[in-house]
């Protein structure tokens, strides 16, 4: 086929469905061409799929469920459904309320498209209340009588103008916000992005409001005809009311740590720990030998009878800084020296400890800190309800003890409560939760011990393990919900069995691992909402290959009352688009299964031979394959080119056992890739397609440093990298993520696992890409490797990115010369 008939097969309809992407290598300009018609494509991916995302409302008491759903792109329903039966229905009549809206209004409203929100059904189904068009209205569907609601509308909390000046930082449902001006003048009314900046909505005269469409948490400003700033607001999930008044002035702050009987607040001054009598007497100074190198620091902690308290010691550092050169300033010609603190691995770090001071004796009680000598971070700081004890957790530097500490409230005696250790690591970012229950003198605690992350019921006095709340080769991925009174926990697991292991399931458990319900079942990734009452939860799963699910289930045993929705993507699959296939493969040790996905661009040929391109990310804080149905990602986009684009999970990712998590310790050079190569052999021996004799690999931070490592030690089976910012060395990058991971202190496996000690070892063809502002990763770890690379006169590429942070291949140059650079090395047919 020539590049002319090529380029004529990819066009777009008049009804806009992209027919045949057959990507061409031939020219920096196919590929500018090839990536425009994949980002337009997945752009409208999504909105042709439909019946995928359920929006709820539900009545008082759980009596009535209303919902709504897309039913085509920009059009919706609402249906009605009695909890206990199952019974669907439409909502109401659409055309008739349309008519009865677009009256009341005086404009057109379409029956597909109803701007309802905020609904609330009555109990008896009668009718129902909902926010449209800048009012609130009930509605009678029996005999479609639509009335102005006197129901107010609920007010949103207002903030001082100097809080909204962070920004917005959440997204969530859509909603409405009206501003209603009831100063003597002027007003405008300002949305402030995620980094601070303003964008007008208008201004609005005294005595008058208008409704803005937003999403909860988004962030609005409000101020005066001359710009001074009058109040903040956060868009809360409901249709809310913002009544401007005057400015609003920050609420005075209590006074900081007071006594809990009110008679003392404590303080630091000059670097000592002094408490002052609230309202008249002398200050008291309870410690004297603090100093600027070597002083007392908050928190202060009370206990509860006011007669002891907890300060903390922590000595002075010199932080590490580092440096970079902002070499083309928006606001400047000449350049920018930029220096931030970023601490490494094997540096000094404060240590803050605990102090025990006797306010009735006006002293420090001395303790023996070999329990928590040489912390990497002292948390979850408790005294008990009785002033006895004070606890807290010790995660030690290296990460291989969590230990539960106790120091007595009257001797300063200290003990172990409970501890953790491990050869390796235990994995404190994502799997440590404790939940104290004073009541009955117990802790909720997580540990891998067995292998597998579970929760454990611990007595709080001898620290003896009461029994798990959990078993079996799963893992607690998160612990949702705590009931004291009933003694049961709801909780997020992964490893179900007969199922892809890391799907997310749900169940509930009693405390002494007993009771145990099973809240979603089907062979997918679930997410739960429960209603109001808890009566009832929506349970919505999908996986890869099959699209969003959504159920009704009783929240008492998890039993399916109905299936409410089930998505339909066969507008999607039309255009030729495809889902990607899960995979399945034995690992290095040809026992374990290893999971990945397999994506396959539009308009794909079983006839073709496809190069490989592999999307990987190592790092062992979680897993990174998807789970759930998504129509459009970056994968799809790079399989639009010409791919088959791969993205697997090897030994040493998360959420497996413990036994495969602990492949990556000291040894992240591994990256999996003795599970990822037999993995690829494997689907490609059943998929003719995939071309073994082209495999590529990319990837950012720590996959850029994985990229780049699949050409040091497997060039015989790699050809291409594109290594994006990459943490190269471990001993560049930032302390808490590689002391997780590599241990401290540092050893001789932080050099044997760094990319600059294999330079020379270089195979294949090679793109560094790196943003010169890179604050996440110092960008100095990419340059180390390309001084490495000349001096073993290796030949590659190298593209700096400037002003470009974190992430530099997904600017939009760096996406491009990424594309082309695979493109021209790896080719397609």
């Amino acid at each position: 086929m020539s590049a002319i008939d090529l380029k004529t097969t990819r066009i777009l309809t008049a009804t806009g469905l992209l027919l045949g992407l057959v990507p061409s290598p031939l020219s920096a300009a196919d590929v500018r061409a090839d990536m425009k018609r994949a980002d337009d494509f997945g752009r409208s991916a999504p909105v042709r799929v439909i019946r995928d995302e359920v929006e709820t409302y539900w009545s008082q008491d759980d009596a009535v469920l209303v919902y709504r759903v897309d039913t085509a792109p920009g059009e919706h329903e609402f249906l009605k459904v009695d909890p206990e039966t199952g019974g669907k229905l439409p909502a109401f009549d659409h055309e008739a309320l349309a008519d009865a809206l677009g009256e009341a209004a005086n404009q057109k409203v379409g029956k597909n498209k109803l701007p309802l929100a905020h609904l609330e059904p009555a109990a008896d189904g009668k009718s129902i209340t909902f926010f449209a068009l800048g009012k609130s209205w009930r509605y009678s569907p029996a005999d479609n009588q639509l009335s102005p609601s006197d129901q107010p509308l609920p007010a949103a909390g207002l903030l001082p103008p100097e809080e909204a000046g962070r920004g917005t930082r959440n997204t969530g449902a859509a909603t409405a916000l009206t501003i209603e001006n009831a100063t003597p003048g002027e007003i405008e009314a300002f949305w402030i992005n995620p980094a601070g900046e303003r964008k007008s909505y208008g201004k609005l005269p005294a005595g008058q409001s208008t409704t803005r469409e937003t999403y909860a948490g988004h962030v609005w400003l409000m101020t005066d005809a001359e710009g001074a700033p009058l109040a903040g607001v956060e868009a809360p999930p409901t249709p809310s009311l913002a009544r401007i008044t005057e400015r609003v002035k920050p609420k005075p702050r209590p006074p900081e740590n007071l006594s809990p009987d009110g008679k003392w607040r404590a303080l630091i001054l000059n670097h000592n720990v002094v408490i002052e009598p609230v309202g008249s007497g002398a200050s008291v100074t309870l410690s004297t030998s603090g100093t600027e190198n070597d002083g007392f620091t908050r928190p202060l902690i009370w206990s509860p009878d006011s007669t002891k308290l907890v300060a903390f010691r922590e000595k002075k550092i010199i932080p590490r800084t580092i440096h970079m050169v902002e070499s083309s300033p928006p606001d400047q010609v000449q350049p920018r020296l930029k220096t931030l603190e970023y601490a490494k691995p094997g540096d000094e770090i404060p240590q803050p400890k605990p102090h025990l001071f006797d306010i009735e004796y006006r002293r420090e009680i001395a303790l023996d800190q070999s329990l928590f000598g040489n912390p990497w971070e002292i948390s979850d700081l408790a005294w008990a309800p009785d002033s006895s004890e004070f606890s807290f957790v010790y995660n030690q530097r290296g990460h291989q003890v969590l230990r539960l500490v106790g120091i007595r409230g009257d001797s300063g005696s200290v003990r172990t409560i409970f501890e953790d250790t491990s050869d390796t690591f235990i994995d404190y970012s994502q799997k440590f939760f404790i939940h104290r229950l004073p009541a009955s003198g117990e802790i909720l605690w997580t540990s891998e011990r067995t292998g597998y992350n579970h929760l454990y019921l611990i007595d709080a006095v001898s620290g003896e393990v009461r029994n798990p709340v959990t078993r079996g080769l799963r893992n607690v991925r998160e612990v949702v919900e705590v009931d004291e009174k009933k003694r049961e926990v709801l909780l997020k697991i992964r490893g179900v069995s007969d199922q892809d292991p890391y799907h997310s399931h749900f169940i509930r458990v009693d405390f002494d691992g007993n009771r145990f319900t099973r809240l979603t079942t089907a062979d997918g990734d679930h997410s739960i909402e429960f209603s109001p009452g808890r009566k009832y939860y929506i349970d919505t799963w999908s996986r890869v290959d099959q699209p969003p699910v959504t159920e009704l289930r009783r929240a008492d045993d998890g039993k399916l009352v109905a299936e409410l929705e089930r998505a339909d993507d066969s507008a999607l699959l039309k255009t030729g688009w495809s889902r990607p296939e899960p995979f399945v493969a034995k690992g290095r040790d040809g026992v374990t299964d290893i999971h990945g996905i397999i994506i396959r661009p539009t308009g794909f040929k079983p006839s073709k031979k496809y190069p490989v391109l592999e999307r990987i990310y190592a790092g062992p804080h979680d897993h990174h394959v998807p789970k759930s149905y998504f129509p459009w990602s970056e994968m799809n986009a790079m399989a639009e080119l010409g791919f088959i684009v791969v993205a697997i999970d090897g030994m040493g990712t998360n959420w497996r056992s413990k036994m495969f998590h602990d492949v990556c310790w000291k040894n992240l050079a591994d990256g999996g890739f003795p599970d990822r190569i037999p993995w690829i052999k494997a689907a490609a021996g059943s998929r003719s397609w995939m071309d073994l004799s082209r495999v590529g690999i990319y990837g950012g931070s720590a996959g850029g440093q994985s990229a780049l490592a699949a050409l040091l030690h497997h060039g015989d089976f790699y050809q291409v990298a594109v290594a994006d910012s990459g943490c190269h060395d471990n001993r560049m990058d930032k302390i808490w993520w590689n002391e997780a991971w590599m241990g401290w202190p540092v050893d001789e496996s932080y050099e044997r696992n760094s990319n600059v000690t294999h330079a020379a070892k270089l195979k294949g063809k090679l793109l560094l890409i790196a943003g010169e502002l890179d604050t996440n990763v110092d960008p100095a770890s990419t340059a180390q490797v390309v001084a490495a690379l000349q001096k073993a006169d290796k030949d590659f590429e190298f593209l700096p990115v400037i002003n470009a942070g974190h992430g530099a291949a997904e600017t939009p140059y760096g996406k491009r010369r990424r594309a082309e650079f695979l493109v021209r090395h790896l080719g397609a047919d």
